[in-house]
């Protein structure tokens, strides 16, 4: 970034309160979803927790797959008390805001060594408001600035992201090192006093502002976000939302071993940290640059065959660290090197994802439609993520690793057959159409 852009996002966010506020929102919703389950692997794995239960704690992130589910009710009705107090999409977000902080707190009392059930039922709990507070940031960002304005929404709420995940990563990392898991839980809680602050400074959507209408049954209110985005699409409405399904498999049966890997591997907590997160957030960067500038040379639909071909044989890179890298002498940069090539890939398939997807919804349903398919893009993988730990009691690390990278091949064919047949030449038409 020059330094004549950096001044201009510096006069942007003083000059545009939504914008400034979105910086503090993207924060808090990066902090939650790594300590539902990544960041807190390593802790399990101090406390002893077997490998085949390590993996089933991965569906501790379900509710980030069903989000879809109540996203529709979050759009019509208010929070309690706060919505009249801060209109209905800011009241929602201070509660689930709110409700993050307190379920941190109950995780940090517990001990998974001793009280595995208190960790699992407030790590649930945790992984309902983070996502709900997800779908609600969501919907306030689409609905508070006009369309001309949403790409730089967008990528302000995504810097935000990346520290909280740093902050959630990294700083929960090396503060459970210091001074114990607790301590680096408790720290976490205090951490989302800044998202609490951009929502209470933020403007109100002109949508809260505007008469209240009378919310629809609740059938309507789920079925009809879904029938309008199958009808828009019509004959590839399979096709596409499988492709959709499958796209992130591979990352998500990866993802959940992956620290359980380096811990094997006698990674400290504190090397883990400098290069899941200080590196692997540059390197995300670096990622995310690739995917805006390919997407635009290459097109979308040929980008995001690169990007499900580039995914999961990065897997191969984790195999080989598997097969390679117990700690010790020059190790630490085969690591380091290892790690990077993952985190690029998975950041260039992540951008190309999202823009793929934000290109399918509609106008009128873009939060509800966003969520149905982020929630669609997860669920499977995750399930599967569950039965990871028993596959490494079976074949090792290296193959498994290995396995999760052919998990691609099929989901880079369903790409190219799809990219023959639904080319998207535009992120969207004005009236919410699939071009």
């Amino acid at each position: 970034m020059n330094e004549a852009s950096g001044l201009s996002i510096l006069r942007e966010l003083r000059s545009d309160r939504a914008l400034a506020a979105m910086l503090g929102l993207g924060f808090s919703s990066g902090i939650p979803f790594l300590l539902v389950y990544a960041t807190q692997s390593a802790w399990l794995s101090e406390a002893g927790v077997s490998i085949e239960t390590l993996g089933l704690m991965a569906e501790m992130t379900l509710a980030y797959k069903f989000k879809f589910l109540w996203a529709p009710f979050l759009d019509r009705y208010d929070a309690p008390i706060l919505s009249r107090l801060l209109g209905r999409r800011r009241g929602w977000i201070v509660v689930s805001q709110i409700g993050v902080a307190l379920a941190l707190a109950a995780v940090a009392f517990g001990d998974p060594g001793q009280r595995l059930a208190w960790t699992v039922l407030f790590s649930l709990a945790l992984g309902f408001v983070g996502a709900t507070q997800d779908t609600v940031i969501d919907g306030w960002r689409i609905t508070v600035a006009p369309a001309e304005r949403q790409s730089l929404m967008s990528s302000t709420a995504e810097i935000g992201w990346r520290v909280g995940n740093l902050a959630a990563g990294a700083g929960a990392l090396y503060l459970a090192d210091a001074f114990g898991w607790r301590a680096a839980y408790l720290a976490m809680a205090a951490l989302m006093a800044p998202g609490v602050i951009a929502a209470l400074a933020a403007p109100e959507p002109p949508s809260d502002l505007a008469p209240r209408r009378k919310p629809k049954s609740v059938g309507e209110t789920i079925v009809e976000p879904i029938r309008d985005l199958t009808g828009r699409l019509g004959r590839m409405a399979f096709p596409v939302l499988l492709l959709i399904a499958g796209f992130r498999m591979p990352g998500y049966v990866s993802n959940a071993m992956a620290i359980p890997l380096f811990k094997e591997l006698h990674y400290s907590n504190s090397d883990i940290a400098t290069v899941t997160k200080l590196f692997g957030f540059w390197v995300g960067i670096g990622g995310t640059a690739l995917a805006g500038v390919l997407t635009l040379r290459l097109g979308l639909m040929a980008s995001l065959l690169i990007a499900t071909v580039s995914a999961s044989a990065s897997h191969l890179a984790l195999a080989y660290l598997a097969a390679h890298g117990d700690h010790g002498g020059g190790e630490f940069w085969l690591f380091a090197t290892t790690v990077s090539i993952d985190s690029f890939a998975y950041a260039f398939a992540s951008v190309v994802l999202i823009t793929y997807m934000s290109s399918l919804v509609s106008t009128e349903h873009a939060a509800s439609q966003y969520a149905l398919m982020t929630s669609l893009c997860a669920f499977p993988g995750s399930l599967l993520a569950g039965a990871s730990g028993f596959f490494i009691e079976r074949t090792g690390f290296t193959w498994f690793f290995v396995g999760t990278s052919l998990i691609g091949v099929p989901v880079a064919l369903l790409a190219f057959w799809v990219w023959r047949r639904h080319a998207i030449s535009d992120l969207r038409a004005p009236d919410g159409a699939i071009p």
